[in-house]
């Protein structure tokens, strides 16, 4: 019994996480420097709708890892290449980065 929860237990943490449990990530350096007001919105925007259809995704492969581990002991959407953990991450770093940008510069 203890070699089975010991198991589980290293199978779960292979699994997809859910979209609002990836924690951001720091952007390198001023990718933004020189980005005038509207430029830093229209940026915005698309990396919020970037991040909208990844964490779409994400929802899919962490579902999809819980069915999988439910049927066959294995996080089948994570070993498949589904998980976009590390896309979700930077682009939350990313709208972080844009969002102090945009408060720094009193963009309307």
């Amino acid at each position: 019994m203890k070699k089975f929860l010991v198991l589980a237990a290293l199978v779960a943490a292979g699994c997809a996480q859910q979209p609002d449990r990836i924690s951001a990530v720091d952007v390198a350096g001023d990718p933004y420097r020189g980005f005038s007001c509207s430029q830093l919105k229209a940026e915005h925007l698309k990396v919020s709708q970037n991040l909208e259809a990844a964490s779409a995704d994400q929802k899919k492969a962490a579902n999809g890892d819980v069915l999988g581990v439910f049927l066959l002991g294995l996080p089948v959407s994570s070993m498949s290449g589904n998980d976009k953990e590390a896309t979700i991450a930077i682009a939350k770093g990313r709208i972080n980065e844009l969002d102090r940008k945009i408060l720094a510069r009193k963009c309307k």
